[in-house]
């Protein structure tokens, strides 16, 4: 499972930004964060993820 890093994390939306580690963006819809279990994701935290396509969706936690 690649790796990456949260760009950005919108509270209200429940939407976010991942950044792979080799630098490419993909955003990360309310379905994806839903399925993950998570209830809050944080700018930096870095996760494993999977993609369908260009759609992320699959998170797991690395670090917190």
């Amino acid at each position: 499972m690649p790796q990456g890093t949260i760009r950005t994390f919108d509270v209200a939306d429940r939407t976010a930004t991942l950044l792979t580690d080799a630098l490419v963006e993909h955003p990360v819809d309310r379905e994806a964060v839903a399925a993950s279990g998570l209830m809050e994701l944080r700018i930096g935290q870095r996760v494993r993820f999977e993609l369908d396509g260009e759609r992320v969706t699959q998170l797991n936690i690395v670090s917190l």
